[in-house]
């Protein structure tokens, strides 16, 4: 019995890491895309990691590997894929059928649209420290 928990328990941790990765990787794409991201020389890598943390942190579920944060990443990636589908048109109804409603779906674009451009301003700012910080040449 415990051999069958401790690996039911080990499924779920690797199927948890998929979707967060999978969200991570899209969310990767989507910022090597941006232009304001090179416009501001920001690293994609750097903007993609804040915009992952920045979104996680408001989005439901505990943990995680809590099977509804798990949904969640699945509904963001394909909220930030949405773009690349044939019928777009579609895809909307699509993604507020996942999201369960049009209000909810607005709630998951506004935390991502929000931790964007929370994102820029933290990144922007940090960097502007750090030139400031520097010693004149």
């Amino acid at each position: 019995m415990k051999k069958f928990f401790l690996i039911s328990f080990s499924m779920l941790l690797l199927t948890g890491c998929s979707e967060k990765k999978t969200y991570e990787q899209a969310l990767l794409e989507h910022m090597q895309k941006e232009q304001d991201v090179k416009d501001y020389k920001i690293s994609p890598e750097a903007m993609a990691k804040c915009v992952f943390n920045t979104t996680s942190a408001n989005m439901p579920g505990f943990f995680v590997y809590d099977p509804y944060r798990r949904m969640t990443y699945e509904r963001y990636t394909k909220m930030l894929n949405a773009s690349k589908a044939a019928d777009p048109k579609k895809a909307f109804e699509e993604l507020k059928t996942l999201f369960g409603s049009p209000k909810k779906l607005a709630e998951a674009h506004t935390n991502y649209t929000e931790s964007v451009m929370e994102c820029y301003s933290l990144i922007t700012d940090t960097r502007e420290d750090e030139e400031g910080q520097q010693p004149p040449k």
